[in-house]
């Protein structure tokens, strides 16, 4: 049971988050200020008053949320901090573990308990073992969140790299796209083609489509996030044969691979200029957020829609357009760019000019499959 102190404690933390959600939208913030300490807390305030990137400190507060719930799970007690060896370890041998192994050892891999808790606290959801990129990146947050207390852990300790060298290849994983299919162009006619009516709804779910599309594949966080004060009109687009094309600019400001340091922008002609200024005019949108929720009724909220929501657009119209919803999410409006502009034959410097991709291995993975399939050694017959 909860005394007096500790449940004041818990409504001073959930208060103390409230004054950061404006950056860090914390949609589990009673749960959170009961995981978190008040150090964590602290340093997540530290970190929003330091400018650290939105994307960025949405992901580090899920990490270490994660690893708090783990910790008590796993043993009863809140992390500590700097954690023992011993503790990492039990964390690599609770997330990567050999399924084959599991099923004639009921104690190999993650308790069923622990497993059963996590679940119950929604922060479990798939089955089976971690994807190792998981298990590091939440061990590198852990070991940031170390180094920020002034403290060292055992990190980089040969007996860690070894047990999670060993784990990956013991349990081989295909890496898998963020999205299972490209969002090309036949593919975005098809969803654009289930906004076809004048309802708010679709006028803002075709300007969400074509504008994140056509500005590069930009992420899901980087259109929930799109304000007016980002958009700059150009001059029209002259053009030989037809009459001229509107054009804009956004000006990105920080991005997950972009410091905001620079003035870095991308472009929109034509179509998706028309899309976007149609659903401006009908939400009657001259400051803030550019894409919000709608109501019930109609109504078009003051406030930010939530990067989840434009993954959830994606996938209800792909299920309108009589796709599989499961097989698209909202990354493959990213990959679907570069997949597009390869099979156009655009080049990828070009490319990666809109997409702001910062590794060209990255950016031309899209334009090796793409000529790999059309090429002449997949037509041998």
């Amino acid at each position: 049971m909860t005394s007096p102190n500790q449940k004041s404690a818990v409504e001073r933390r959930a208060e103390e988050l409230d004054t950061i959600a404006s950056v860090l939208p914390l949609e589990r913030r009673d749960e959170l200020a009961e995981l978190l300490s008040d150090r964590d807390v602290e340093t997540l305030r530290h970190l929003v008053n330091a400018g650290m990137g939105d994307n960025t400190l949405r992901a580090l507060t899920s990490d270490l949320a994660y690893l708090e719930a783990w910790g008590l799970a796993a043993t009863g007690q809140s992390l500590p901090w700097p954690a023992p060896e011993a503790l990492l370890l039990k964390f690599v041998a609770h997330h990567l573990w050999d399924p084959e192994k599991r099923a004639a050892d009921p104690d190999h891999g993650m308790p069923d308990d622990v497993d059963d808790n996590l679940r119950r606290q929604g922060f479990l959801k798939s089955v089976g073992p971690h994807a190792p990129a998981t298990v590091r990146r939440r061990l590198a947050t852990w070991s940031t969140l170390t180094r920020w207390r002034g403290l060292d852990g055992a990190f980089a300790s040969p007996a860690l790299k070894s047990a999670i060298r060993l784990a990956v290849r013991a349990v081989p994983r295909t890496r898998r796209r963020k999205s299972a299919k490209a969002v090309t162009s036949d593919v975005l006619a098809k969803l654009l083609a289930t906004c076809a009516s004048d309802s708010l709804r679709d006028v803002r779910d075709r300007a969400i489509l074509m504008v994140a599309f056509a500005s590069g594949g930009r992420r899901r966080s980087e259109i929930a996030g799109l304000r007016l004060e980002q958009l700059s009109a150009e001059p029209p687009i002259e053009m030989p044969d037809g009459p001229p094309l509107p054009s804009l600019a956004i000006h990105l400001g920080r991005t997950k691979t972009t410091s905001g340091e620079q003035d870095d922008a991308v472009y929109l002609t034509g179509r998706p200029v028309d899309a976007l200024n149609a659903w401006l005019a009908a939400a009657k949108i001259d400051k803030g957020s550019v894409f919000r929720a709608i109501g019930r009724w109609g109504t078009v909220s003051r406030r930010a829609l939530d990067p989840q929501s434009v993954n959830a657009i994606l996938k209800q119209r792909a299920a309108m357009a009589g796709l599989e919803p499961g097989a698209f999410s909202a990354h493959g409006l990213r990959s679907g760019y570069l997949t597009e502009a390869a099979n156009r034959g655009i080049p990828l410097p070009e490319a990666m000019d809109q997409s702001r991709h910062r590794s060209v291995q990255q950016a031309s993975s899209y334009y090796n499959d793409a000529t790999r399939r059309s090429g002449r050694a997949a037509r041998m017959l």
